[in-house]
Order: structure tokens, then sequence, then C-alpha cells
């Protein structure tokens, strides 16, 4: 969120000193917000309010008191996303957020605002990245560099985008290297721990060791992609659905070359489909999953997802996909690898 503590300005501070501060400042919001002597916010003061006041006879000495808006618009913490979709509609890109005695506690960017996410996230990251050897002979898959910074920076940079501050990585190959880079995740302001795997138990055992959650729901993320996927489109379609679990999907396509016949169990041609094409969902490696349901992941076995997946199936519980709209990359080959680096070029995750 952009910074404005330069632009809260006291009632005590002139048209002048305002006029001042937007030129200075180049203030991207073009708008002031005045605080009184308790930095109490009391009103908000734009270009425009200044230039209706000079028509009314006030003067560059006279104070900001006299031609603030005192009819302005504000967030109250903790923020509502249906009132942030409000002010949006209504054309109005910078608010403050106050607190219960309207203190002002940070000016909101509406244009820029994820709704935070009430999950927890896993990502995943103890494999050895086999396929990508020798690049992956000393250092673990997910700190190979796209870009400007490793791949699981850029999924550890998106989480948070999206408010989601509370995140495990799961390691075991090279994992002290993934603990040296993160740390406890406070350079990011974020809440980093470690699931530290002492055999290797498959895509989504580890998940069991965790022994407390803050919320009800977790995110459980592959390290080894690169995607601009809404992780709040995707939790909002898991509540919507009601779902137990929801699996991120990218679509793939198979072109036949030829024309397809459907027939019956008598050889009778029922069909003719010239050149078609199918189309099919993959496992994106991205999942939301209820809390309570990681109780049916055995203790100290190898178990993969897609056991969970077929666990959950069974027991008649209800598992959704959802489709992966924007962009996404499995980096598990040196074509993949390869591909992302100039991709990252175009991209804005």
């Amino acid at each position: 969120m952009y910074n404005f503590d330069n632009h809260i300005i006291s009632t005590s501070a002139s048209i002048r000193d305002a006029l001042q501060i937007i030129d200075e400042q180049g203030l991207i919001a073009n708008v002031l917000f005045v605080v009184d002597e308790k930095s109490k916010l009391i009103g908000t003061l734009t270009d425009g309010d200044i230039r209706r006041g000079l028509l009314k006879g006030e003067t560059l000495a006279s104070s900001v008191d006299l031609v603030i808006n005192k009819s302005f618009k504000f967030l109250e913490m903790p923020l509502q996303a249906a009132a942030v979709a409000l002010l949006k509609v209504q054309h109005i890109f910078f608010a403050p957020v106050i607190n219960e005695v309207k203190e002002i506690v940070e000016i909101l960017d509406i244009n820029k605002y994820k709704p935070t996410i009430p999950v927890h996230a896993v990502v995943m990251a103890g494999g050895k990245g086999q396929r990508l050897m020798p690049l992956t002979k000393d250092i673990p898959k997910p700190l190979l560099t796209i870009g400007d910074k490793p791949i699981i920076e850029h999924n550890i940079d998106r989480l948070s985008k999206f408010g989601i501050h509370n995140i495990h990585i799961s390691v075991n190959y090279l994992g002290d290297l993934l603990k040296a880079y993160f740390q406890d995740g406070k350079d990011k302001s974020l809440n980093i721990n470690y699931i530290t795997e002492t055999e290797f138990l498959g895509t989504i055992a580890s998940v069991k060791l965790i022994t407390e959650y803050k919320y009800d729901t977790l995110l459980i993320m592959n390290s080894d992609l690169l995607t601009n996927i809404d992780f709040y489109d995707f939790y909002q379609s898991f509540i919507a659905d009601e779902a137990d679990m929801a699996i991120a999907s990218t679509s793939y396509h198979v072109d036949i070359p030829y024309a397809v016949m459907e027939t019956n169990g008598n050889s009778q041609v029922s069909s003719l489909k010239e050149k078609p094409r199918y189309t099919y969902y993959s496992n994106a490696g991205i999942y939301l999953i209820k809390k309570e349901l990681i109780d049916l992941i055995p203790d100290d076995t190898f178990y993969n997802v897609t056991d969970l997946i077929n666990r959950l199936l069974e027991l008649n519980k209800k598992v959704v996909s959802f489709p992966i709209i924007g962009y996404w990359l499995d980096i598990g080959k040196h074509e993949d690898y390869k591909k992302a680096q100039e991709d990252i070029k175009h991209l804005q995750l």
C-alpha cells in the first residue's frame, strides 16, 4: 500500500502549506487528510476544495480548516471487502482507514487492494528436482532464479499480496538453504515456519506434521509453479461451492488431425466429427481444503495429494475444480525453466 504519512496534515496548517505539500510530493491521490490536535481525522482536502475556497475569498494564509471537506468517505477496521467495493463503484480510489477513535491507521489504494483471505498456506518445497539436474545439484529447485528472484519467492510474494501472512514451507532436500533464505519471514512482514521432513513423504503427507493452524481452511501449493492465479477468486469459489476441497486446474487441449467417428455396439456410425478438439483439465498443484480433513492423512507414511483426493471421493466429499484463467507453468523440465525465463519478462505477478 502507498505510504501517505507525508500527506496527513494538521488543522493548524495553512492553505499555502497544503499547496506546498501537493507540489512537493506530487500527490498521487490528489487528496490530503486533515487531523486535529488529537490526531483524529476530521476532513479531507483536494486542490478542488482549495480552489473553491479561494474563489469564496479565502487566502493562502487561511487555515485549511476553513476549506476542508467534512463529508468524506472512510473505512473502518477490520476492513470489509464489500465496503471497499462500494467506494470503487463510487470512483473513490484512495480512502482513509480509521480505528475506533477515528485515528488514521492507513490510507488504502483501492485499485491495489486485495481482500485478506483467511487461510493458512503450506508451500511444498521438499523435492529433489531431479529432472532439472545439474541445476539442482547444489541448490533446491525452489531457489532457482526466475527473472530477479527464486521461483518460490514469486509464490510467497503473491500469497502476501492477498493478505496470506501465515506460511509453512515444507522442506527436505537442501532445506537449510531455504531456511537461510527466508528465515522467519519478518523481512517480508510474514510469519514463516518450516516443516522439516526426515524422509520423503510425498506431495502432502508433511502437512500432517503441523501441530497448529490459525484458520479452518488450508491453501496448499507446490513451490515450483509460476502463476498469477487470483487467490481471492479461488477462495470465494471454494466457499460459494461449499466444497470440502478445491483443486486449481489448467486446461489442456488435444487436437485430433482426423475425422473421428462415434459408433454403437453394432459398429454403426452414430456421429462424425471433423478434426475435433478435446479439452481436459489437469491438476495445477494448488489446493484449498478444510483443515479437519487433514486427519485423513496417515501418520509418518508416504502419501500423495492424489491419494487424499481419491480418499475424499470415496467418502463422497465435495471436491471441485477451479480453472485458472490466467498464467500457469509447472517448472519441471529444462525447457519449462527456459520458457519461464522468457515469460517472466511479460508477467505481472
